[in-house]
């Protein structure tokens, strides 16, 4: 490994190469797979709760278990489902995006997506 006072600095022409690279679309399409239903997924169980607290305060002042309503435990759940999909993310990151990150970062760092100059090629 390079010490990191020996290494050449990225070009912009590298990174845009690297960010058209199929290795890339197929990263940012693997995010989009979870991160799009789970935010959806996220913002409609938060909008159902703000919803239910606004509209249904009966609903949510029914007692659960002592002085516990089920306001306090769906609001307790916003919480917990929080924790959870940042779980679930880093599952997922470990297994489907980081190995091509990791892939991709390294073949930066070894300036693999540099286009070699020929005559009348733009210097980055």
């Amino acid at each position: 490994m390079t010490p990191p006072n020996e290494r050449r600095l990225l070009t912009a022409q590298e990174y845009r190469q690297a960010q058209d690279s199929p290795e890339f679309a197929e990263l940012r399409r693997r995010f989009r797979r979870f991160a799009v239903p789970m935010t959806v997924a996220f913002l409609t169980w938060y909008l159902l709760y703000v919803l239910l607290s606004t509209y249904a305060p009966d609903l949510m002042s029914t007692e659960v278990f002592g002085n516990v309503n089920l306001g306090i435990l769906l609001g307790l759940g916003q919480f917990v489902s929080t924790f959870l999909i940042t779980q679930l993310y880093v599952r997922y990151s470990g297994r489907t995006t980081d190995p091509i990150a990791d892939e991709m970062r390294e073949r930066l760092e070894a300036h693999e997506f540099s286009a070699p100059r020929g005559k009348g090629a733009p210097r980055a």
